[in-house]
């Protein structure tokens, strides 16, 4: 170390990021502006409101999916968060019928299987 150099950075405690993973399948309505609620697991019985700031268009592999990095913001004030945490978070996208809820990947998955078997 010299003098001048640099020790640590301390970061605010008032001024979080929220990295979502949303698999490719589902981030086509996905947009910045759009509200959702993220649960934690260190704090099951508190829930943190969020707003989408930024939607990446770089996908990532893992698990034998990809998945596009979404970032958010908390909303509110009041927060015991702390780097690190992580949780199960979701985002209000709009209404759908119950039958396309349920039966959509299987939709998705036979569609892409017709593909294959036409070409």
């Amino acid at each position: 170390m010299k003098r001048g150099d640099q020790l640590f950075r301390i970061a605010p405690l008032d001024d979080y990021r929220i990295v979502l993973r949303v698999d490719e399948q589902d981030i086509a309505p996905v947009q910045p502006g759009m509200t959702g609620r993220l649960v934690l697991a260190s704090m099951p019985e508190r829930p943190v409101d969020l707003e989408v700031t930024r939607v990446t268009p770089v996908s990532t592999a893992g698990g034998g999916r990809n998945y596009f990095r979404v970032e958010a913001r908390p909303r509110g004030s009041d927060l015991r968060l702390q780097p690190g945490m992580e949780g199960v978070g979701k985002i209000r996208v709009g209404e759908a019928r119950l039958v396309w809820i349920w039966t959509r990947e299987l939709v998705t998955w036979l569609r892409l299987q017709t593909w294959t078997w036409w070409r």
